[in-house]
């Protein structure tokens, strides 16, 4: 029954990392450049419509890679405790978490306080001004992704070989 938990957990936190993490990427490098050549000027209108899909998909992938990457410490003998940096892979799990803080904090930062203040905005030059501050939080949690995908991939080879 353990191998099947941690199947499973295993591979919702991958789907829940691919949609988010993915999700940002199409946005940033397919979406938006798509929408400003076709668009132009109505690029934010599309844009908009978007995120309204995307928002939802996000906030539920956040909740699946708490709750699986929860479960998946609990069951790794790496882990030697909340706090605990005696080992390089507890180390790079805090660095790790941390960072995936730092991200779901952007994300609903630019969700729950920034995108109703642009809303409310009147004046274009400040509009633009945020959705500026909002795209550039989008290519900062896209970095901060790149960068847990890293840690990820170190503490995959720090657990091969530590035990």
């Amino acid at each position: 029954m353990r191998e099947i938990i941690l199947a499973v957990s295993y591979w919702l936190h991958l789907t829940a990392t691919v949609v988010w993490i993915g999700g940002i990427a199409f946005i940033l490098f397919i979406a938006i450049p798509s929408a400003k050549q076709v668009l132009g000027a109505d690029a934010g209108k599309l844009m908009g419509e978007i995120s309204k899909r995307f928002t939802p998909m996000a906030n539920y992938s956040i909740i699946f890679i708490v709750v699986t990457g929860a479960i998946l410490t609990g069951f790794n003998r790496q882990f030697s405790g909340i706090g605990n940096v005696g080992n390089s892979w507890s180390l790079t799990l805090i660095m790790k978490h941390v960072l995936v803080f730092v991200m779901a904090a952007v994300h609903f930062y630019r969700g729950l306080v920034l995108a109703p203040k642009i809303a409310r905005t009147e004046t274009v030059s400040e509009k633009t001004l945020l959705q500026k501050l909002s795209l550039n939080l989008v290519k900062v949690n896209f970095c901060l992704g790149v960068m847990v995908l890293l840690l990820s991939g170190i503490m995959s080879v720090l657990f091969r070989y530590n035990t």
